[in-house]
Protein backbone atom coordinates (compact mmCIF):
# COMPACT_ATOMS: atom_id res chain seq x y z
CA UNK A 1 0.00 0.00 0.00
CA UNK A 2 1.09 3.55 -0.76
CA UNK A 3 0.41 6.22 1.87
CA UNK A 4 0.90 9.94 1.22
CA UNK A 5 0.84 12.33 4.17
CA UNK A 6 0.25 16.05 3.51
CA UNK A 7 1.33 18.21 6.43
CA UNK A 8 2.99 21.47 7.46
CA UNK A 9 5.00 19.58 10.11
CA UNK A 10 6.79 16.76 8.27
CA UNK A 11 9.18 16.09 11.17
CA UNK A 12 6.23 15.06 13.33
CA UNK A 13 6.15 11.64 11.70
CA UNK A 14 9.77 10.72 12.43
CA UNK A 15 8.74 8.91 15.60
CA UNK A 16 5.37 7.21 14.92
CA UNK A 17 6.54 5.54 11.70
CA UNK A 18 9.78 4.12 13.05
CA UNK A 19 8.67 1.49 15.54
CA UNK A 20 6.99 -1.90 15.78
CA UNK A 21 4.64 -3.24 13.13
CA UNK A 22 4.75 0.00 11.11
CA UNK A 23 8.52 -0.08 10.86
CA UNK A 24 8.58 -3.75 9.83
CA UNK A 25 5.84 -3.20 7.26
CA UNK A 26 7.84 -0.36 5.71
CA UNK A 27 11.08 -2.31 5.72
CA UNK A 28 9.47 -5.31 4.01
CA UNK A 29 7.72 -3.16 1.41
CA UNK A 30 4.16 -3.84 2.54
CA UNK A 31 3.64 -0.12 3.11
CA UNK A 32 5.37 2.80 1.43
CA UNK A 33 4.86 6.05 3.35
CA UNK A 34 5.74 9.40 1.77
CA UNK A 35 5.59 12.69 3.65
CA UNK A 36 4.90 15.92 1.76
CA UNK A 37 5.54 19.38 3.22
CA UNK A 38 2.72 21.69 2.14
CA UNK A 39 5.02 24.71 2.52
CA UNK A 40 6.89 23.49 -0.54
CA UNK A 41 3.76 24.22 -2.58
CA UNK A 42 3.46 27.88 -1.61
CA UNK A 43 4.42 30.76 -3.89
CA UNK A 44 5.31 33.64 -1.55
CA UNK A 45 8.59 34.32 0.24
CA UNK A 46 7.00 33.65 3.64
CA UNK A 47 5.72 30.22 2.51
CA UNK A 48 2.25 31.08 3.78
CA UNK A 49 -0.11 28.11 4.19
CA UNK A 50 -2.93 29.77 6.14
CA UNK A 51 -5.10 32.88 6.08
CA UNK A 52 -8.00 34.52 7.90
CA UNK A 53 -11.46 33.20 6.97
CA UNK A 54 -13.93 35.28 4.97
CA UNK A 55 -16.73 36.58 7.15
CA UNK A 56 -14.50 36.96 10.18
CA UNK A 57 -13.98 34.67 13.12
CA UNK A 58 -11.21 33.51 15.40
CA UNK A 59 -8.10 31.71 14.20
CA UNK A 60 -6.59 30.88 10.85
CA UNK A 61 -7.58 28.41 8.14
CA UNK A 62 -5.34 26.36 5.83
CA UNK A 63 -5.41 27.75 2.28
CA UNK A 64 -6.57 25.55 -0.62
CA UNK A 65 -3.74 26.26 -3.11
CA UNK A 66 -0.90 24.26 -1.49
CA UNK A 67 -3.15 21.25 -0.90
CA UNK A 68 -4.57 21.18 -4.43
CA UNK A 69 -1.14 21.64 -6.01
CA UNK A 70 0.38 18.89 -3.88
CA UNK A 71 -2.39 16.46 -4.82
CA UNK A 72 -1.95 17.35 -8.50
CA UNK A 73 1.80 16.75 -8.31
CA UNK A 74 1.09 13.33 -6.80
CA UNK A 75 -1.02 12.60 -9.90
CA UNK A 76 -4.02 11.58 -7.87
CA UNK A 77 -7.04 11.23 -10.21
CA UNK A 78 -9.84 13.81 -9.75
CA UNK A 79 -12.48 12.84 -7.21
CA UNK A 80 -15.17 12.31 -9.86
CA UNK A 81 -12.88 9.93 -11.72
CA UNK A 82 -12.00 8.02 -8.55
CA UNK A 83 -15.68 7.57 -7.75
CA UNK A 84 -16.86 6.65 -11.27
CA UNK A 85 -14.04 4.15 -11.82
CA UNK A 86 -14.14 2.81 -8.27
CA UNK A 87 -10.45 3.49 -7.96
CA UNK A 88 -8.58 1.66 -5.23
CA UNK A 89 -7.31 4.90 -3.74
CA UNK A 90 -8.81 7.51 -1.47
CA UNK A 91 -8.09 11.09 -0.41
CA UNK A 92 -8.95 11.66 3.25
CA UNK A 93 -9.17 14.93 5.17
CA UNK A 94 -8.43 14.66 8.90
CA UNK A 95 -11.06 16.82 10.54
CA UNK A 96 -12.92 17.16 13.84
CA UNK A 97 -16.08 17.27 11.71
CA UNK A 98 -15.33 13.91 10.08
CA UNK A 99 -16.86 10.49 10.55
CA UNK A 100 -15.46 8.79 13.64
CA UNK A 101 -12.78 6.22 12.85
CA UNK A 102 -13.65 2.63 13.68
CA UNK A 103 -12.44 -0.85 12.80
CA UNK A 104 -14.83 -1.13 9.85
CA UNK A 105 -13.40 2.01 8.25
CA UNK A 106 -9.92 0.67 8.91
CA UNK A 107 -10.77 -2.55 7.07
CA UNK A 108 -12.19 -0.58 4.13
CA UNK A 109 -9.01 1.49 3.84
CA UNK A 110 -6.75 -1.56 4.23
CA UNK A 111 -8.33 -3.02 1.09
CA UNK A 112 -7.14 -0.05 -1.02
CA UNK A 113 -3.87 0.37 -2.90
CA UNK A 114 -3.33 3.99 -1.87
CA UNK A 115 -4.54 6.47 0.72
CA UNK A 116 -3.73 10.18 0.84
CA UNK A 117 -4.11 11.81 4.25
CA UNK A 118 -4.49 15.59 4.49
CA UNK A 119 -3.58 16.86 7.95
CA UNK A 120 -5.68 19.85 8.91
CA UNK A 121 -4.37 22.56 11.25
CA UNK A 122 -5.44 25.73 13.04
CA UNK A 123 -9.20 26.35 12.83
CA UNK A 124 -9.61 24.00 9.87
CA UNK A 125 -9.13 23.76 6.13
CA UNK A 126 -10.70 25.76 3.30
CA UNK A 127 -14.00 24.00 2.62
CA UNK A 128 -13.21 23.60 -1.07
CA UNK A 129 -10.72 20.88 -0.11
CA UNK A 130 -13.54 18.86 1.44
CA UNK A 131 -16.07 19.65 -1.29
CA UNK A 132 -13.92 19.04 -4.35
CA UNK A 133 -10.81 17.10 -3.35
CA UNK A 134 -11.33 14.68 -0.46
CA UNK A 135 -13.46 11.54 -0.69
CA UNK A 136 -14.23 11.62 3.01
CA UNK A 137 -13.45 13.34 6.29
CA UNK A 138 -12.34 11.27 9.27
CA UNK A 139 -11.98 12.10 12.95
CA UNK A 140 -10.34 9.79 15.47
CA UNK A 141 -12.67 10.84 18.29
CA UNK A 142 -15.12 13.36 19.68
CA UNK A 143 -12.53 15.91 20.72
CA UNK A 144 -10.44 18.61 19.05
CA UNK A 145 -6.70 18.16 18.39
CA UNK A 146 -4.18 20.83 17.44
CA UNK A 147 -3.86 19.23 14.03
CA UNK A 148 -4.47 16.16 11.92
CA UNK A 149 -0.99 14.69 12.29
CA UNK A 150 -1.87 12.60 15.34
CA UNK A 151 -5.02 11.37 13.62
CA UNK A 152 -3.10 10.50 10.46
CA UNK A 153 -0.56 8.50 12.48
CA UNK A 154 -3.41 6.60 14.12
CA UNK A 155 -5.02 5.80 10.76
CA UNK A 156 -1.73 4.58 9.29
CA UNK A 157 -1.25 2.28 12.28
CA UNK A 158 -4.84 0.96 12.19
CA UNK A 159 -4.68 0.30 8.46
CA UNK A 160 -1.17 -1.17 8.34
CA UNK A 161 -1.80 -3.89 10.90
CA UNK A 162 -4.82 -5.05 8.85
CA UNK A 163 -2.74 -5.57 5.70
CA UNK A 164 -1.99 -9.30 5.19
CA UNK A 165 1.55 -10.04 6.28
CA UNK A 166 2.00 -7.01 8.55
CA UNK A 167 1.15 -8.91 11.74
CA UNK A 168 2.95 -12.19 12.37
CA UNK A 169 -0.24 -14.06 13.27
CA UNK A 170 -2.92 -12.69 10.95
CA UNK A 171 -5.66 -14.48 12.90
CA UNK A 172 -4.98 -12.16 15.84
CA UNK A 173 -6.35 -9.14 13.98
CA UNK A 174 -9.67 -10.97 13.56
CA UNK A 175 -10.02 -11.67 17.28
CA UNK A 176 -9.58 -8.15 18.62
CA UNK A 177 -11.99 -5.66 20.09
CA UNK A 178 -14.44 -4.12 17.61
CA UNK A 179 -13.81 -6.75 14.92
CA UNK A 180 -17.04 -7.42 13.03
CA UNK A 181 -18.71 -10.82 13.14
CA UNK A 182 -18.04 -11.46 9.45
CA UNK A 183 -14.31 -11.44 10.21
CA UNK A 184 -14.53 -14.44 12.51
CA UNK A 185 -12.15 -17.34 12.10
CA UNK A 186 -13.49 -20.45 10.45
CA UNK A 187 -11.97 -23.85 9.87
CA UNK A 188 -9.68 -25.66 12.27
CA UNK A 189 -8.91 -22.82 14.66
CA UNK A 190 -8.75 -23.68 18.37
CA UNK A 191 -12.14 -24.10 19.99
CA UNK A 192 -10.99 -21.93 22.89
CA UNK A 193 -10.71 -18.87 20.64
CA UNK A 194 -13.40 -16.29 21.32
CA UNK A 195 -13.76 -13.90 18.39
CA UNK A 196 -14.84 -10.34 19.19
CA UNK A 197 -17.95 -10.14 17.01
CA UNK A 198 -18.06 -6.41 17.74
CA UNK A 199 -17.46 -6.69 21.50
CA UNK A 200 -14.44 -5.66 23.52
CA UNK A 201 -11.73 -8.28 23.82
CA UNK A 202 -11.76 -10.86 26.62
CA UNK A 203 -9.19 -10.64 29.48
CA UNK A 204 -5.73 -12.14 28.97
CA UNK A 205 -3.43 -13.82 31.50
CA UNK A 206 0.10 -15.15 31.22
CA UNK A 207 2.74 -16.75 33.49
CA UNK A 208 3.22 -16.88 36.40
CA UNK A 209 -0.06 -18.60 37.23
CA UNK A 210 0.01 -16.89 40.63
CA UNK A 211 1.49 -13.46 41.14
CA UNK A 212 1.50 -11.67 44.51
CA UNK A 213 -1.51 -13.64 45.63
CA UNK A 214 -3.42 -13.00 42.40
CA UNK A 215 -4.18 -16.26 40.62
CA UNK A 216 -5.10 -16.92 37.00
CA UNK A 217 -8.73 -18.12 36.77
CA UNK A 218 -8.80 -21.91 37.13
CA UNK A 219 -10.86 -22.38 33.97
CA UNK A 220 -7.96 -21.15 31.82
CA UNK A 221 -5.57 -23.84 33.02
CA UNK A 222 -7.85 -26.89 33.11
CA UNK A 223 -7.47 -27.73 29.40
CA UNK A 224 -11.21 -27.75 28.63
CA UNK A 225 -11.40 -25.64 25.46
CA UNK A 226 -15.17 -25.39 25.44
CA UNK A 227 -15.23 -24.10 29.01
CA UNK A 228 -12.44 -21.65 28.16
CA UNK A 229 -14.39 -20.38 25.16
CA UNK A 230 -17.55 -19.86 27.25
CA UNK A 231 -15.59 -18.11 30.03
CA UNK A 232 -13.86 -15.79 27.57
CA UNK A 233 -17.12 -14.91 25.86
CA UNK A 234 -18.82 -14.16 29.15
CA UNK A 235 -15.90 -11.98 30.27
CA UNK A 236 -15.94 -10.13 26.92
CA UNK A 237 -19.64 -9.47 27.38
CA UNK A 238 -19.07 -8.30 30.96
CA UNK A 239 -16.27 -5.92 29.98
CA UNK A 240 -18.31 -4.51 27.09
CA UNK A 241 -21.36 -4.07 29.32
CA UNK A 242 -19.21 -2.24 31.87
CA UNK A 243 -17.02 -0.06 29.61
CA UNK A 244 -18.87 0.27 26.30
CA UNK A 245 -22.55 -0.67 26.70
CA UNK A 246 -23.29 1.12 23.43
CA UNK A 247 -21.57 -1.72 21.57
CA UNK A 248 -23.95 -4.38 22.85
CA UNK A 249 -26.83 -3.32 20.59
CA UNK A 250 -24.59 -3.41 17.50
CA UNK A 251 -22.74 -6.63 18.29
CA UNK A 252 -23.48 -9.96 16.63
CA UNK A 253 -24.95 -11.86 19.58
CA UNK A 254 -25.78 -15.57 19.50
CA UNK A 255 -28.46 -17.21 21.63
CA UNK A 256 -25.72 -18.33 23.99
CA UNK A 257 -24.47 -14.72 24.20
CA UNK A 258 -27.94 -13.55 25.15
CA UNK A 259 -28.16 -16.15 27.89
CA UNK A 260 -24.77 -15.11 29.25
CA UNK A 261 -25.79 -11.46 29.05
CA UNK A 262 -28.98 -12.17 30.96
CA UNK A 263 -26.90 -13.79 33.71
CA UNK A 264 -24.67 -10.72 33.91
CA UNK A 265 -27.60 -8.33 34.09
CA UNK A 266 -29.30 -10.10 36.99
Amino acid sequence: MLVDLLTIFPDFFRGPLDFGILRRARETGLVDVNIHDLREFTRDKHRTVDDRPFGGGEGMVLKPEPIFECIEKLQVPPREERVSQRARESVILLSAQGARLNQTIGQELAALDRIVLICGRYEGVDERVSEHLADREISIGDYVLSGGELGAAVIVDVVTRLIPGAVGNEASTRQESFTAADAEIVGDGPSSTCVSGGLLDYPHYTRPAEFRGMAVPEVLVNGNHDEIRKWRRKRALAKTLRNRPDLIDRAALSEEDRRLLAELER
